[in-house]
């Protein structure tokens, strides 16, 4: 079992978990599994959170499961999610 890179700031969400998984030789995966699970599906269901690249030592936001998308800020991240928010000024003044 992969463990969490040692600066990852998020602590899981009441009820989560964090996995991660090898992605690419010098990538990881991180996905949050949720605590529920369905009627058709035995095992829980899970979300990506996003990628570690253990080699540069960065956190990428995802594209989609399969692919990582462009380096982020660890501390602008959120623990559901690596994906930033792309927010208008307006917008921004409410979160």
């Amino acid at each position: 079992m992969i463990e969490l890179p040692p600066d990852f700031i998020h602590e899981p969400p009441e009820g989560y978990r964090y996995e991660v998984e090898q992605h690419r030789r010098n990538m990881v995966s991180i996905w949050l599994r949720f605590p529920n699970r369905f009627t058709y599906r035995d095992d829980p269901p899970r979300t990506i959170w996003g990628f570690y690249n253990t080699k540069t030592k960065v956190y990428c936001a995802p594209v989609n499961s399969n692919k990582h998308g462009d380096v982020v800020d660890i501390s602008k991240t959120r623990s559901y999610t690596a994906m930033q928010l792309n927010l208008t000024p307006l917008e921004a003044a409410f979160v």
